[in-house]
Parts: structure tokens; C-alpha cells; sequence
């Protein structure tokens, strides 16, 4: 019995010697040590030259403006003054176009009131004109709207204050100035002076007008007597022209071109020359 087990055990189990294990979990260590000092390595040796252009790379990449399409999304470097001109560029033209379309929509108005004069023969008493400072309606007050040294509106002239009335009150945007305008002959009775008669005159014609439905934050009444002359005062039919009451829709953008209006008041009739007393 004693002979077979010894023959077992020398045939059938192999004896190991496991005193050098340890070598395998060594060698993987250093291998791992040396990996990590050669990254190290590697991380501290920047190459500098194309360290820059890879920033400069990045940088115009990333800073450019958008372009429409292409190749790339991003394409060059723009500077915050370029963008502001460009903004201020287009903010121009949006003003020129709204300047456009204001004069296109004042013209349409004076049309307007041109038509409705001569229907009614009135071409001589009333007028339009689109002008620098806005669209001016000039109406003569004489055998129309007040009699001599009054502010009250005759009967034949509401008609006519309903009209013009009725065509503004559709234009909601432009603010409206009333003025009241006499000649150089001083008056006596109810008012002391041609100052208090055409702001009577220039109020009397805007009550008429928030009479037509006109929003009343919208009108300005002022006189201006006589120092704002379309003629001379030295003949009767310049003292004529200069009794009148305009009706004024100030401009609310800057002129497209100087060309595209009047610069100055129009009158009605053949002009008369100012005397040399209103010249100075």
C-alpha cells in the first residue's frame, strides 16, 4: 500500500515552485511607469510654432462673421466697428425708405386737396404743396372763411374746413399745425393787434377741424400776424395773399433729396414782389 501511493503521487502530481511570481505584477508596473513618463514627457515639450497656429486657427474661426453659405460657416475676423457701421448702414436706409414713403404719402394728400379745389372752383382760394418743412395747405381767408378784423367762420367756408377736415383725418400719423396769417394794416375793435386776431383766426379753424373727428392732440393753433409774408403789403392784392390761414402736416422724417420739394410758401396767383419795407 505504501509503495502505490509514492507511485501515485509520482506520476500523477507535478510540484511548482511559486518563489518568482511576484516578477509578473513587476514587470507590468514599470511598463505602466514608463508609459506615464513618456506622456509626461511628451506634455512638457510644447512645440510652440504650431501651438500659435492652432490659436490663431481657433481664433478667426470662432470670431468671423456669419456668412451667407459656402464652405465653411465661419470665415475671417470682423471688428466691432465694422459691425456698428454695418448697423448704421441699415439704419440709414431704413430712414431713407420711410422718408420715401412719407413724401409718396403727403403727395397723395396734396392730390388730394388739389382735386377737391378744382371741383369746387377753388383753385384761386386754396392750394397745396408739399414743401421741406411738410405738406402746407394755404388757404386765402378773404370772401371764404372771415370777414375783415373777425375770427368767426363764415357759413361758405365750413364746407370747405369739413373737406380738408375729412381728407386729414384719415392720415392718423402726422401731427397738425394751424397757422394764422394777416397783412400789415393794424386793426381796431375786438383785438388789439394782427397777433390776437390770427391766433383767433388759427383757433377758430381748429375747432372746426376736431369738429370733423380729428384727434384734438393732434392740432396746434398759433398766430404768426404778419411776419411770415408771401408778398409785399404795399398793393392790395399782396395784402390779399397774405390773409390766409395754413394748415401744416410737419414732416417726421428728413427729406429723401432736397429736389423732391419747395423750399419756400407758395402763393396763390401771379407773385407780388414784397415792398421794400417788408424786405428789411
Amino acid at each position: 500500500m505504501a509503495r502505490l501511493g509514492k507511485g501515485r503521487r509520482g506520476h500523477g502530481e507535478v510540484e511548482h515552485d511559486d518563489s518568482e511570481r511576484w516578477l509578473v505584477s513587476y514587470a507590468d508596473m514599470v511598463t505602466l511607469l514608463m508609459a506615464l513618463f513618456i506622456v509626461l514627457f511628451a506634455i512638457a515639450n510644447v512645440n510652440t510654432a504650431k501651438f500659435d497656429e492652432l490659436r490663431k486657427s481657433l481664433a478667426n474661426a470662432f470670431d468671423g462673421p456669419v456668412k451667407e453659405g459656402g464652405g465653411s460657416v465661419l470665415d475671417g475676423g470682423a471688428s466691432d466697428a465694422a459691425v456698428q457701421g454695418t448697423i448704421l448702414d441699415q439704419r440709414a436706409g431704413d430712414g431713407r425708405s420711410a422718408a420715401r414713403q412719407e413724401a409718396e404719402d403727403l403727395q397723395r394728400l396734396k392730390e388730394r386737396i388739389d382735386a377737391y379745389a378744382r371741383e369746387r372752383g377753388l383753385s384761386d382760394k386754396l392750394s397745396a404743396r408739399v414743401e421741406r418743412r411738410g405738406l402746407v395747405i394755404t388757404i386765402l381767408t378773404d370772401d371764404l372763411l372771415f370777414d375783415s378784423g373777425s375770427a368767426t367762420l363764415q357759413p361758405g367756408g365750413r364746407p370747405l374746413v369739413r373737406a380738408i377736415g375729412g381728407i386729414l383725418r384719415r392720415e392718423r400719423r402726422h401731427p397738425i399745425v394751424v397757422e394764422g396769417h394777416t397783412d400789415t394794416v393794424p386793426i381796431s375793435g375786438r383785438y388789439p393787434s394782427n397777433w390776437e386776431l390770427s391766433t383767433a383766426r388759427a383757433s377758430t379753424i381748429t375747432r372746426a377741424l376736431v369738429a370733423t373727428g380729428i384727434r384734438p392732440s393732434r392740432l396746434t393753433a398759433t398766430g404768426r400776424a404778419y411776419y411770415d409774408p408771401v408778398a409785399g403789403n404795399d398793393t392790395a392784392r399782396g395784402r390779399q395773399l397774405n390773409r390766409r390761414v395754413q394748415i401744416v402736416l410737419p414732416r417726421q422724417h428728413a427729406s429723401p433729396a432736397a429736389a423732391d420739394v419747395d423750399p419756400v410758401t407758395p402763393t396763390l396767383g401771379p407773385a407780388v414782389p414784397q415792398s421794400s419795407e417788408e424786405a428789411e
